[in-house]
């Protein structure tokens, strides 16, 4: 075990197995669990990873060597979406118009609270930036945030932690609010959780999941037209 640790630490095929075996973890615990929230595999797989770095010294640019073939598969991942959106096409057509109102009011509003607590909590101006695109999906709100003037690498944790937290907390607030219709839900899961509560979403149904992919992709596009010139306004 010694010589395969050693073998995989100095090897780009360690960060490609540390985060397989992580994720695949938090998964059986998360079904052992009886698919409790609080047991997120995303958020399980974030916790051993950092761990791991930890114990082992491990720098995350030698982490990322390997685990960029992970990240790759984002991309064909998110265009996989369309697929279970293509079989709710008769039911978008009929909820356009306030799927648009959604997602615009949900992008203002989720930049204009995450600046309003953090200004209010005494957080600086570069902080306050890369705060604003929180709830877009990771790629695009790194670019956003470089934009602006924020930190990508900040954001991107911020990020990931806003899609965990709305995976964990979102399906209990909906029956909080009572909030049955599949397709209200997958919106604001979308919006409020990109990439994370979409996985998530479709966990749940299907249904939910496609809304959730749409609003997910089409606010990252809101975003990116809506949240430079409202910076820019504002500061």
């Amino acid at each position: 075990m010694e010589q395969i640790w050693v073998y995989l630490a100095a090897s780009p095929l360690f960060g490609l197995t540390a985060t397989l075996v992580a994720y695949s973890l938090g998964h059986w615990l998360y079904v052992r669990c009886g698919s409790t929230p609080l047991l997120h595999p995303v958020l399980t797989a974030v916790s051993v990873l950092i761990l791991l770095l930890w114990l082992g010294d491990i720098s995350y640019a030698s982490y990322f060597d390997g685990a960029q073939f992970v990240h790759f598969l984002l991309g064909p991942a998110t265009v996989a979406l369309a697929v279970p959106l293509y079989l709710q096409l008769e039911r978008l057509r009929k909820l356009w118009l306030p799927i648009l109102i959604s997602l615009i009011f949900g992008v203002l509003l989720g930049a204009l609270s995450a600046l309003g607590i953090a200004r209010w909590l005494g957080a600086g101006l570069e902080t306050q930036l890369s705060l604003a695109p929180k709830s877009v999906t990771t790629p695009v709100a790194m670019g956003i945030a470089e934009t602006i003037g924020g930190l990508p690498s900040l954001t991107a944790v911020l990020v990931v932690t806003t899609g965990i937290i709305g995976a964990v907390l979102g399906n209990g607030l909906f029956r909080l609010l009572r909030i049955k219709d599949d397709s209200v839900k997958g919106i604001a899961m979308g919006v409020a959780a990109h990439g994370i509560g979409t996985a998530r979403a479709f966990q749940l149904s299907q249904q939910m999941g496609a809304f959730s992919g749409l609003a997910m992709a089409l606010s990252a596009l809101a975003s990116a037209l809506i949240l430079p010139s409202l910076i820019g306004w504002l500061f």
